[in-house]
């Protein structure tokens, strides 16, 4: 009998250890997978390098200062093989008026986008929120300001759909300015 639990507690031994084999064989072949499916940020320098660009980039246009302008600008574009702009969409916008410097600033990155290997060309997908730093001190002449662009805004909105597994979407720049 002592015997039989000797052999039922080796059996039950062996099992497990084959179990723990099995588990960590699949964590590291998923890991390896994981790996070869990394692509690299699609920037040439990386993600802080991308966020400096379009900081020192951005000139904010004294009319959006004036305005007080803030809101939300989302692009759709489609880089080449040697990382230059080919086309460019405005997917939405709060308002046109936030659109023109963020133009500007993109045609600016030109031969800096990286696109994964083998493909000729690749769509992105990026978006800017354009705020300005509050002013200490703050009036009914500011919040009637902030309340008119609010008010006044023509949103641009587009219709056509961007099959994401087709395009890489980027994180998101902020954009601040500085009122005078």
């Amino acid at each position: 009998m002592n015997y039989m639990k000797a052999a039922n507690a080796r059996l039950k031994k062996i099992k497990m250890k084959k179990t723990v084999l099995i588990i960590a064989a699949l964590l590291v072949s998923f890991s390896g997978m994981a790996q070869q499916n990394k692509m690299m940020f699609p920037f040439k320098g990386g993600l802080d390098e991308m966020t400096k660009f379009f900081k020192d980039s951005v000139a904010v246009s004294p009319d959006i200062i004036q305005k007080k302008a803030n809101g939300v600008v989302i692009f759709k574009f489609t880089a080449d093989a040697r990382g230059d702009i080919q086309k460019m969409i405005i997917f939405y916008a709060d308002d046109y008026l936030l659109t023109q410097p963020l133009i500007a600033a993109l045609k600016k990155s030109n031969q800096k986008w990286l696109i994964p290997d083998g493909e000729k060309i690749h769509d992105f997908i990026i978006q800017f929120s354009v705020n300005f730093n509050a002013p200490a001190v703050i009036n009914d002449d500011f919040n009637k300001a902030v309340y008119n662009f609010h008010k006044q805004r023509h949103p641009i909105l587009t219709y056509n759909q961007v099959p994401l597994e087709t395009a890489t979407l980027l994180p998101s720049i902020q954009v601040n300015y500085d009122l005078p």
